[in-house]
């Protein structure tokens, strides 16, 4: 079953290093809502996360809810493992796939068909799962003849088509998401919703950042309302939207 757990956890990014206090950094401090701090050696350094605790379990649609810069992103990297924390600890079970930039890591100099057996290998398939899965990814860009050139050919919602296509033919234990995504025409945007509700459908566990109340409400049914890199509520996604749109009023 899938689990995930953060216990109290922070997390700090450092900027430049200083000997004197000056305006710029007193303008920076302001513009990070005073979540930046120095320690002896002067290091300047910005606290995106602070003593953040909580925990998943197989089932959980979990929306991570607040403004810029409130901490989602930071949050879903750190589930992901691409930052580590400073403080605290992080527990994982269950096999994680992220759809933050579903085409990072395409190369633009090899062939549709060579991105897929490239990115498969990336997202941890074996060769035996890449080559049953294929057809489907083949099928499901509509690209044709255009799998047999490079990428860099290829116009920007193709691109995204062959990214979408290779992200979502994995199948998670635990998926996080920043925002929901959107790609191609509106007819080819219907078809990518549905596969990415079924691979939704399909997760043990689900962790998205999103702005939008409306998806919110459709997909999950938990939510952590965040701020200033801590988490404000936690619970029933009406409950903590109702929070944070009071705290917006």
């Amino acid at each position: 079953m899938a689990f995930m757990r953060m216990d109290d956890v922070t997390v700090e990014f450092p900027i430049y290093s200083i000997g004197t206090r000056s305006l710029k950094h007193r303008m920076m401090n302001l513009g990070s809502g005073g979540r930046m701090s120095r320690d002896a050696s002067q290091r300047i350094s910005v606290t995106a996360l602070r003593g953040v605790s909580a925990e998943f379990r197989h089932g959980d649609r979990v929306a991570l809810v607040g403004r810029n810069g409130a901490g989602k992103t930071t949050l879903l990297r750190v589930l992901a493992g691409v930052y580590e924390p400073s403080l605290g600890n992080v527990v994982t079970e269950g096999q994680v796939a992220t759809l933050f930039d579903v085409s990072l890591g395409l190369d633009p100099d090899a062939t549709g068909f060579e991105n897929i057996h490239r990115q498969g290998t990336l997202l941890g398939l074996s060769p035996r799962q890449i080559q049953s899965r294929a057809e489907d990814i083949i099928a499901f860009t509509e690209l044709g003849d255009y799998l047999a050139v490079p990428v860099r050919t290829y116009s920007s919602g193709m691109v995204l088509r062959l990214a979408f296509a290779i992200s979502t033919s994995v199948e998670p234990e635990i998926l996080l998401m920043d925002e929901w995504i959107g790609v191609g025409d509106a007819r080819f945007l219907q078809k990518a919703e549905r596969r990415l509700e079924d691979m939704v459908h399909r997760a043990g566990i689900m962790v998205i950042a999103s702005h939008s109340a409306d998806l919110v409400r459709r997909i999950c049914n938990k939510a952590l309302y965040m701020d200033k890199g801590q988490v404000i509520a936690a619970g029933p996604v009406a409950e903590v939207l109702s929070a944070y749109d009071k705290a917006g009023a």
